[in-house]
């Protein structure tokens, strides 16, 4: 390949909008298209959250390592592209017996989260309930604004050579490479079979018209994300590929977002949702595919994209410039489901 190659990232969301950074930092000439319109990286609340993710879901619970490791890269991709990050951590509150099995569940992964009272608590959580005597806090798991960070990132992109259309993309056309950054949209299946192993889940979201700061609170369904706004979130609505919004699934949300932080009872709501893609094994599709050459698969995060990106972009950065891919490469390369597209 040139020296300096011609990169199409198809998607506009976390993964391309890194991606095309980390590639035009790279010395390639790259350009994002993307229809526009709303993603699930605009949808989601942002959060950075290694720990909770392997504590809470079981999809994640394999890859801890992973998913710190990602983590990791954030600091400089933050300071890279002018993107505030919050390290403020997280706070898990509820009964009892379940903060004890969470407890228990840091320890299988070497975690070992911090007990808190209430006092503290709703002193790292301004406006948490007083019903809660007791808390677990990590350090481990941090969190942006979703939108200006895609701003930010955006912005970066553009100051660093990177040009943008507004249109979708069929094919890998004259560019040397194509990057395929389209979440669970499967327009390129033809030149990706790969993305025909990603399945839709559908998220609904809760944004609620308050400032707010502090640690990041999660409890029984439903979390509490700080920051320009408070966001109540995530549904996970498996195999749904609409992205119209149901308030009855989102009341659920509000609900336990309000017993969580009743003093913002009554601010304006707004509800959004989106729909992300996710393999079975809960990896992203990351690597070259074998079906078409010169296409870079780089989507299916389900609910880690703004935690995976660094690390994603820094392997298909390496898969174009012929680096090493690094020790995570492996188990996200799309090669992993090749019986299941081939046999």
């Amino acid at each position: 390949m040139n020296a300096s190659p011609r990169v199409t990232v198809a998607g506009a969301g976390v993964l391309g909008l890194t991606t095309a950074l980390a590639l035009a930092d790279a010395g390639c000439r790259v350009t994002v298209a993307d229809p526009g319109g709303p993603n699930a990286s605009s949808v989601a609340a942002g959060m950075i959250a290694p720990v909770f993710e392997a504590v809470l879901d079981e999809t994640a619970r394999p890859y801890p390592d992973l998913l710190l490791s990602a983590r990791d890269l954030w600091p400089a991709l933050a300071a890279r592209a002018g993107i505030v990050l919050d390290r403020s951590g997280a706070l898990a509150v509820g009964r009892d017996a379940w903060l004890d099995g969470l407890a228990a569940a840091f320890a299988r992964l070497g975690q070992r989260p911090t007990e808190l009272g209430g006092v503290t608590a709703r002193g790292l959580a301004p406006g948490l309930s007083e019903a809660f005597p007791r808390a677990l806090l990590s350090r481990e798991d941090w969190r942006v604004d979703a939108r200006p960070a895609l701003a930010a990132l955006t912005a970066a992109a553009r100051e660093a050579g990177v040009g943008f259309v507004s249109e979708p993309v069929r094919g890998r056309g004259q560019s040397d490479v194509l990057v395929v950054a389209t979440g669970a949209a499967q327009e390129l299946l033809e030149v990706a079979p790969e993305l025909s192993v990603l399945s839709p889940i559908k998220g609904h979201i809760v944004r609620v018209a308050s400032p707010s700061c502090g640690a990041v609170v999660r409890a029984e369904g439903v979390y509490a994300s700080p920051g320009a706004e408070m966001i109540f979130g995530a549904t996970m609505e498996a195999g749904r590929t609409d992205a119209g919004v149901d308030e009855a699934l989102a009341t659920p949300l509000l609900a336990g977002g309000l017993k969580l932080f009743p003093g913002l009872a009554g601010a304006q709501v707004e509800i959004s949702a989106g729909i992300r893609a996710a393999t079975r094994d809960g990896l992203p599709l990351v690597g070259w595919s074998e079906a078409e050459p010169g296409v870079i698969l780089a989507t299916g995060a389900r609910r880690n994209g703004w935690l995976l990106a660094p690390l994603v972009a820094r392997i298909v950065a390496a898969c174009v410039t012929g680096r090493e891919r690094g020790p995570y490469a492996d188990r996200m390369d799309p090669a992993r489901f090749r019986a299941s597209l081939w046999d």
